[in-house]
């Protein structure tokens, strides 16, 4: 049994690592992305997102938003300043209150959009990660986020 996963799990990275192959697994944008009425598009009921403009009561999907104490456009380029070193990772919008990015899986070229919408009053950052594709990310969307927030602290003190 071991040898068929092995075997299976081999020939899907040998696949995904054909030229042009891996784009197959990004999945479409997706058409909800954005604020609307200051907010970010809730998580669907599946465990592949994060948002921090859901309900706290809802474990699987919550995670507490971003504070900070600096202006709005000295917070934004720091946040710009961190998503520019967080792995396959690249900034496909911004503007004065949003930020929109793409992070890229390595092995098989997975999807998954990263969102950060600056509220004008208030100081905080609201922000929504989730997978374009499957059921599960297995944590990865959380687990990025909270290390964005590590560096975010870390550049704030």
């Amino acid at each position: 049994m071991m040898l068929l996963f092995s075997f299976i799990l081999s020939g899907v990275l040998w696949f995904a690592a054909i030229p042009g192959v891996s784009h197959w697994f990004a999945g479409p944008v997706p058409d909800h992305l954005g604020v609307t009425n200051q907010q970010l598009a809730p998580c669907p009921a599946s465990p592949n997102c994060v948002t921090s403009q859901g309900p706290p009561e809802d474990k699987d999907h919550y995670i507490a938003p971003l504070t900070y104490t600096k202006d709005r456009q000295t917070t934004q380029a720091q946040m710009i300043k961190i998503l520019g070193v967080v792995p396959r990772t690249i900034i496909v919008e911004q503007n004065d209150d949003y930020i929109h990015a793409e992070s890229t899986s390595r092995l098989m070229g997975f999807v998954d959009d990263l969102e950060f919408y600056f509220p004008p009053d208030r100081s905080v950052i609201e922000w929504r990660s989730a997978a374009r594709l499957g059921e599960s990310d297995l944590g990865v969307n959380r687990r990025r986020l909270e290390q964005i927030r590590l560096a975010f602290t870390d550049l704030n003190g």
